[in-house]
């Protein structure tokens, strides 16, 4: 039995346990299912919700409001990261307005995205923009303002004689495996972000929406059902996004870490 196989068999034997340890305690510790739902409660919850299309329908709704404002915020912050990292004017004119901008939560432009956008897929994408903009646009310009000098030096030696040769590359090849981990941690800030906007009201639909709707019905195995499959789409988004970066971005890096 191989190092992969063993991993995957301990992986389900924990899960089967805290399930195991999850239905005792709520069948038998709380005996409420509106304070504690049991495995099977959610089972038969999450037979209902698929069979009947809502848990699909809002599943692709949430991830149709996710795309949007993930694309937004990685078309802006990567060439403004690249625009303030590599040249100082930029870096000078801009850094005063970003930092004023980035410490404000993303809710906080809930009521401006209800009000320029109305209730509509694009009101969530803006929410799920002003999570994940600042963390890729802190990536790109770490990235770009950590390239070492011997590389700039290097490429202007092989013919990169305009900054935007030196850009294309020198620079961003050295800048992606930071851009990459930015970009992950605003996918993870975004998804948070996206659950938020549904849940209070940006949108009449998709996965935080429901969460919420179930709650006021006091349909807390649905809500449960919600949680998981929030829990789990964020987890295959993430593993996705981390196997494509590893197999095609950063091939080169290949052993470098044993």
């Amino acid at each position: 039995m191989n190092l992969q196989t063993q991993k995957r068999l301990l992986g389900v034997a924990a899960l089967a346990a805290v399930a195991v340890i999850w239905q005792i305690i709520a069948e038998y510790v709380i005996g409420r299912s509106f304070i504690l739902p049991s495995v099977t409660d959610v089972a038969g919850a999450f037979l209902i919700l698929l069979g009947s299309g809502t848990l699909l329908a809002d599943t692709m709704v949430s991830l149709e409001h996710f795309g949007i404002g993930l694309i937004a915020a990685f078309l802006l912050g990567v060439p403004i990261g690249i625009l303030m990292g590599w040249f100082r004017v930029g870096d000078f004119l801009l850094d005063p307005i970003i930092e004023i901008l980035r410490p404000i939560p993303p809710l906080a432009w809930i009521p401006f995205a209800i009000i320029w956008f109305g209730l509509t897929t694009q009101a969530a994408g803006f929410v799920i923009f002003a999570g994940a903009f600042f963390p890729i646009l802190t990536a790109t310009y770490s990235g770009f303002r950590d390239v070492p000098k011997v590389f700039v030096e290097a490429g202007k030696v092989l013919g990169c004689d305009s900054s935007l040769e030196l850009i294309r590359y020198v620079a961003l090849p050295a800048a992606v495996p930071v851009i990459a981990s930015g970009i992950r941690i605003a996918m993870g800030v975004g998804w948070m972000c996206l659950v938020a906007a549904e849940m209070f009201g940006v949108s009449s639909y998709g996965l935080g929406y429901q969460l919420w709707h179930n709650y006021y019905l006091h349909q807390m195995p649905n809500v449960v059902v919600y949680m998981l499959i929030l829990g789990l789409t964020g987890l295959v988004i993430d593993r996705l996004f981390r196997n494509y970066v590893d197999k095609q971005l950063l091939r080169w890096r290949a052993g470098e870490v044993a």
